[in-house]
Parts: C-alpha cells; sequence; structure tokens
C-alpha cells in the first residue's frame, strides 16, 4: 500500500470518525490524521462501518439467515429467520400486504381484519364520503359485517415465495452491448420464468431488477380483490395536524384505518359478491399492549416504494439544484390555491381533500430531502467517494479497463442530461397534473375510436367522466390551470414549449402577457364543453359517428395533444436515450462499488418488493440545543387544539375522555402514548408497515419519517432518520373508547 493511499485512507478515518462521535461530544485527536493505520484503527473501521449500517438498509427477507439474522439477535431479537420468511410454515410475511398497489397493510385477526394508515386508506374514505355522510369528518364505524362498505378496484397483494434468478433472467444476455437490445433479451426472459411461475395456480408473478440489474429476483404473489371498508378515525384524528405536521416529530397523528379481506367459500381471491366470507389468513400479528422504551428491538416489515443510496454525485446534485426547487415551486403553487378554495367550501373540501394530500406530501418531503442534502454536503460526500473509487480502480490494470471509463462518462451526460430531465418533470408537475388535461387523456379514447366507435365505448367513459366530476370543481382548476402555465411559459425553455398558434388564437399567442394569458384561460373553460358536466352528459346522450371532432376540437383536447406531442418529439426519446446509457453506467458502477469493498454487505435500493428494516426506539436532537423524547401523548394533542384551524380541531368526544383521563388499559404510567420514533429505514410505500418488537409482536402502525431525515431516500443520517409510527395502545384505544367498537378487538389477540 503506498503512503499516498494510507493517507487517504487516514483521512477518510478521521471524517468518519468525527462525523460520528460529534453527536456525542466526543473530541478526536487531531495527532491521528499523522500517524499510520494501525491493527487499531482498522478495528475502528470496522466498527464505524458496523455503526453506519446499524439501522442503515432495507433487507431482502429471502437472505435474513445469510446476512442478517445474527446482527438482529445481537440487537434483541428474539425470533428466527424462518419466522420472517418461510415458504415452509406460516411465517410474518404472510400476514403483511401491499394495499392499494401503494401502500402496506397488516393482518390482525383470524378474520381477515387488516390495519394501514388512514392516509392509505383516505381515497376510499373520501370515495364513501358525501354532504350527508361526511366519513371524513365524522369518521365511520361498521356495526357489523354487513355494514362493511365494498371498494371497487382495492386490492391487497400476499408475497407467497421469492426466488433468485439472476442466472435465468441473464442466460444469453450479453454484459455489454446496445442497452435496448440487452433489455429486450432480458424481457423475453422474465416472460419466460414468469409464466413457468404461475402456470396452472391462480397467482400472479413479477420478476424486478436489484443493483441496478445486478441481481433479479422472482415474485409469486396472491392478489385479493374483494376488501371493504371496516373503519376509521375521524380526519380530525385521522389525519390530526394535517400538512402543518406532515413529515414532522413530535407528532400526534392516530393515522390508522381498518379493512376486511373477503374470499370466497374455498379461502381464494374472488370479486366482490354477497356470498363471499371474511378471509382466514395462515398468519396474523399478536398485538402487544408493552409499549416502547429507548432502545428497544423494533423491525418494519413492509413494502419500501423507491430509494437511490447509490447515485453519484453529478445525479445528486441535479435532483438538488435543477429538479427538486422547481417542482417544489409547482407544488406549492398548486396547494395554495387548493387550500384557499377548501377554506372557502365545505363541498370542495371533501372533492380536494384527497388531492390536497398526494400533492403536499411529495412537496414538504422535497424541501426536507434538500435541507438534509445540504446539511451532508451530499455532493462532496459523493465526490469524495467516488475519487476513492477512482483510485481503486486506476491501482489495477484489467480494473481500469473494466471501469476507469465510467465516472467521467456520467459527468458527460449529466452535462447535458440535466437540461431534459428538468423540461421532463416540468411537464409532469405543471402540465400533465392539471385536471383538464386529464380529462382529456379520458377523451382521447373516444378520438381514437373514431366513427368506429361501439355504445359500450361511450358507456366507459360516461362512467369515468361522473367518476371525475365527483371531485372537480371548474374554477378551483381554473385558477391552477392558469398558474401552472405561466409557470411553464416562464420558467421552460422555449424549445421545450409547443408551437402555441398551432391551437391558441392569434389575439391569445403571447400567453407570456398577463391579460392574454387570462382570455386565454376563460376561453378555454368556457369553450371546453366535456369540462361542463351537464353539457357533456348531454353529448353523450345523443353521440354519434362524427362527434368525435367536436371533442378534437375542444380548446382543452387541443392543448393536451399539442403538449403531448411536444413531449414525444422533444423529451421523451432523449430522457429515454440518455435513461438507458445511465442504466447501463450505473450497472457498472454498481459493480465496481460491489467489488471495491467486498467485505461490505450491501442492501439493494427499494423497490417497492417486501423488505426488512431494523433498528431501535430512540430520542431525537434535530437541531442544536433541542432534544425530543421517543414518544408523544394525547397532552399534546389538547395543546395544540385550536377550533379555528382546520388541521388542529380536536373532537370533543376526544376531549371528554381526555378531562376525564378515561384511557381504560391503553395508558402507561398514567399517559395515554399517541407515536413514537425509531432509527428503522423507511420510505414511502412503508406507509401502513406493521412495526413489530423482539417478539415479533405488533407494537405500531408505521406512517411517516422526520423531515430533517427524509434524505434517506438518497442519503442516510443514522443521527436525522426516524421512523414516525403510531402506538398501536393509541388506536386500539380510540377502537374501543373514542369509538365504541370494542367488538373489533374481540377478533385480535391482545398481550400485555
Amino acid at each position: 500500500m503506498t503512503s499516498k493511499i494510507v493517507k487517504l485512507l487516514e483521512i477518510q478515518t478521521i471524517y468518519i470518525l468525527f462525523r460520528i462521535f460529534e453527536q456525542n461530544y466526543i473530541q478526536i485527536k487531531i495527532q491521528i490524521m499523522f500517524k499510520k493505520i494501525t491493527i487499531l484503527s482498522l478495528m475502528f473501521i470496522v466498527l464505524i462501518n458496523s455503526y453506519l449500517r446499524a439501522d442503515e438498509g432495507m433487507w431482502i427477507p429471502l437472505l435474513l439467515q445469510k446476512y442478517n439474522i445474527e446482527d438482529m439477535q445481537k440487537k434483541g431479537f428474539k425470533l428466527t429467520a424462518e419466522d420472517i420468511y418461510s415458504i415452509n410454515q406460516a411465517s410474518m410475511k404472510d400476514a403483511v400486504m401491499i394495499f392499494d398497489g401503494g401502500c402496506t397493510a397488516e393482518l390482525i385477526s383470524d378474520k381477515g381484519l387488516i390495519i394501514t394508515n388512514h392516509h392509505c386508506g383516505f381515497s376510499q374514505i373520501q370515495d364513501h364520503s358525501s354532504l350527508e355522510n361526511d366519513y371524513l369528518t365524522d369518521g365511520f364505524w361498521a356495526a357489523s359485517h354487513d355494514e362493511e362498505l365494498p371498494n371497487k378496484g382495492l386490492t391487497v397483494t400476499f408475497l407467497v415465495r421469492m426466488e433468485d434468478v439472476t442466472a435465468q433472467v441473464l442466460a444469453g444476455v450479453a454484459d455489454d452491448g446496445e442497452e435496448s437490445v440487452r433489455q429486450a433479451a432480458i424481457d423475453k426472459n422474465i416472460e419466460k420464468i414468469k409464466e413457468e411461475a404461475v402456470k396452472g395456480t391462480h397467482y400472479q408473478a413479477k420478476v424486478k431488477a436489484f443493483f441496478y440489474g445486478n441481481q433479479y429476483f422472482l415474485f409469486v404473489q396472491e392478489e385479493f380483490l374483494d376488501v371493504r371498508f371496516v373503519g376509521a378515525p375521524p380526519s380530525a384524528i385521522g389525519k390530526f395536524g394535517g400538512d402543518t405536521d406532515n413529515w414532522m416529530w413530535p407528532r400526534h397523528t392516530g393515522d390508522f384505518s381498518l379493512f376486511r379481506i373477503y374470499a370466497d367459500k374455498d379461502n381464494k381471491p374472488a370479486e366482490y359478491s354477497e356470498n363471499n366470507v371474511p378471509f382466514t389468513p395462515k398468519k396474523h400479528f399478536t398485538i402487544s399492549m408493552k409499549g416502547t422504551q429507548p432502545g428497544d428491538f423494533t423491525m418494519v416489515f413492509g413494502y419500501p416504494g423507491n430509494t437511490e443510496e447509490y447515485l453519484t454525485s453529478y445525479a445528486v446534485d441535479m435532483i438538488q439544484t435543477k429538479i427538486n426547487p422547481y417542482r417544489i415551486e409547482i407544488r406549492q403553487t398548486s396547494i395554495d390555491l387548493m387550500l384557499a378554495d377548501m377554506e372557502k367550501s365545505p363541498a370542495v373540501r371533501i372533492q380536494y381533500a384527497d388531492k390536497h394530500a398526494s400533492v403536499s406530501n411529495a412537496w414538504k418531503k422535497w424541501i426536507g430531502e434538500n435541507n438534509g442534502l445540504k446539511r451532508l454536503d451530499a455532493v462532496n460526500v459523493k465526490k469524495q467517494r467516488e475519487a476513492t473509487l477512482t483510485q481503486w480502480i486506476n491501482q489495477d490494470e484489467t480494473r481500469k479497463q473494466k471501469y476507469a471509463y465510467i465516472l467521467p462518462e456520467f459527468e458527460k451526460i449529466y452535462a447535458d442530461y440535466a437540461q431534459y430531465s428538468f423540461a421532463e418533470e416540468y411537464f409532469y408537475e405543471a402540465i400533465w397534473r392539471m385536471e383538464s388535461v386529464k380529462m382529456a387523456t379520458r377523451m382521447r379514447y373516444l378520438v381514437e375510436k373514431g366513427s368506429e366507435f361501439k355504445p359500450e365505448d361511450v358507456e366507459k367513459i360516461r362512467t369515468s367522466a361522473k367518476n371525475f366530476f365527483k371531485d372537480y370543481n371548474l374554477e378551483t382548476d381554473k385558477k391552477i390551470f392558469k398558474a401552472l402555465l405561466s409557470l411553464y411559459v416562464t420558467n421552460v425553455d422555449k424549445r421545450f414549449q409547443p408551437e402555441f398558434s398551432t391551437f391558441v388564437k392569434s389575439k391569445y399567442l403571447d400567453l407570456s402577457d398577463p391579460k392574454k394569458l387570462d382570455a386565454y384561460v376563460d376561453f378555454y373553460f368556457e369553450k371546453t364543453f366535456f369540462l361542463h358536466e351537464d353539457q357533456l352528459m348531454k353529448f353523450f346522450d345523443t353521440y354519434a359517428k362524427a362527434d368525435y371532432k367536436k371533442l378534437e376540437n375542444a380548446p382543452a383536447y387541443q392543448f393536451y395533444t399539442n403538449f403531448m406531442n411536444m413531449y414525444v418529439a422533444q423529451i421523451m426519446p432523449v430522457v429515454k436515450s440518455y435513461d438507458q446509457k445511465i442504466a447501463n453506467l450505473n450497472r457498472f458502477y454498481m459493480r465496481a462499488l460491489m467489488e471495491a469493498d467486498s467485505a461490505k454487505i450491501f442492501y439493494p435500493d427499494a423497490n417497492f418488493t417486501l423488505r426488512v428494516t431494523y433498528g431501535k426506539v430512540a430520542d431525537y436532537e434535530p437541531k442544536d440545543g433541542i432534544k425530543y423524547k421517543h414518544y408523544t401523548t394525547v397532552d399534546g394533542i389538547i395543546e395544540k387544539d385550536n377550533p379555528d384551524i382546520y388541521d388542529y380541531r380536536v373532537p370533543q368526544r376526544l376531549k371528554d375522555l381526555y378531562a376525564a383521563k378515561d384511557y381504560g388499559d391503553y395508558a402507561e404510567n398514567g399517559e395515554l402514548h399517541t407515536c413514537f420514533i425509531a432509527t428503522n429505514h423507511t420510505t414511502g410505500g412503508n406507509s401502513g408497515s406493521p412495526v413489530l418488537n423482539a417478539n415479533g409482536e405488533l407494537i405500531g402502525v408505521n406512517f411517516d419519517r422526520c423531515w430533517e431525515g427524509t434524505m434517506s431516500d438518497i442519503m442516510y443520517d443514522p443521527a436525522q432518520c426516524r421512523n414516525i409510527s403510531l402506538d398501536i395502545r393509541y388506536a386500539l384505544f380510540l377502537i374501543d373508547k373514542f369509538a365504541g367498537a370494542s367488538y373489533l378487538l374481540d377478533e385480535m389477540i391482545i398481550v400485555k
């Protein structure tokens, strides 16, 4: 080892030591920098690496026995890897599911009862709500199975088994060459694997890439189609704190809802039918009333959506400086306009509740992510790691031939790619999210059918349109359309704007002129008949052969098609080409990282497949001089009570229970705990995931992360990353004492 490499390693060692121990105010002597790396310092490196990944990682359940179970047991876990994942016996995997294609849920009874987050079930709660039956405001609790509400399109999906199929996927596939050709060969192999995996069964199969295509796993799944709404607290509890408290700690949100899986008489998946019966699962979780203490082992088992821990400095810089700031600005604009109308009208509040929550969630996350990346100096940290990798590559001629080109090629690509990525993000955030554009996409179906349409085609769109108008307010859409179009025209390069003269009349052509923009927006909404429900339904009543041309001539349809044509011609092919090049580079870059640090256990990025994360209950110090304990109580809810602010209007029933201290068996030392935090590595998709103790018992339901740690999708920081969970005892209290639905607790196994 050359002295230059030794010094580099020494400096890195000091840097890591300083970052880790500064949180505990331990002074590190600077003279270590000038010493040779000794056996002792090598031991420090091992310990530090262990610390850095102690609570970091989203681990594949199939591989726990090989990589993680010993570490988990050292940290307090009292079960085995087979208890978590098994195909030979009932295991925890059989109690965890994908909920509605984007969240996680878990079984809590032998009668198919499941719990997930309130925000995961929010769209179903909204769908069943009206001014007459406002379940968003009042909550809902079915008094019997007969009162449980069906949900069209809602599914839950269980993992039956998973398998490493890397060899089969890459059989006959060249390691280099044209990426599109290579991917076509991979796709062909995957289709064959999936077909064989589910032959003769009612199961579904998917194959997912891990480590940027260096590894592949098959997932065989079982999907249930009849999932009914059982109960949820009012939004004043289920969304308490709203967007103000979203991503924040301390938190006091009762973020849960209950659903039930139904099956046919043979306990198999079936479409909704009155003859279906509650599903009998292989496994459901026991619920613990013990609570949490700092240092307690915790495990989150669920479906994290997407992380990008192995991005290069060039990618992180693009996200931090070129993409996120504009995403934030666009969504801030929509949020402000939605909220203003929601506060004025109860009807609009119901119509836009889910939309507002959806838009604001990522908006606030991106703000926290950027702050975290800046605080960690993420781009420069990535550059330092790339410099170390480059040095390792250059030490060996074979490695130079395999890997030396990668980082220079990344730099070259991102220099040009960033402008196209920016244009694509702006298109999706500012144009594609417009409600009038979404309606135009529905009309495209009939336009493409042309004069060959069938009556059922019209009925299909009529049904879709009715669903659209149920949650649509034209005046709100009009305000948002105007604001977002103005942002697009102002901030996006002219190359990535359609030729407005092809669909905007000359008197409106200069949309950068506020007066002309106002006039065009008025014209757009007045003359687009399919944005007016009464006009559209009359149009459908008499729909004839040539009527699709009326759809084509509507201003909103012309706007949509011209923007779409521009995107397809100017942005999409370039982005796709760069994405393919980056995918190829990422595959080899990931391989180089893993070869350079062969002693390290790498975890794959999240890709909405079942993962285990584990850590411990812990306090939290987000800023200098501020320290939060690991839990919150109902006291904080009462302290925040403010009837003038929608997010903080505490229901009178909860205030009465608080005044009487009527907490039943759910309090701890006279306090009713509401939420707690731990160091588990989570992300989107983990919403609704079970939080389990050392015995595998349910102690909470994961629902959020601390704002200062949202950059964990890109760079994990053990000092700042905390997952936020609902204390399961608060959920039981609300079901029993608040809602009077204690019959539901009779289904559960609850231990003290």
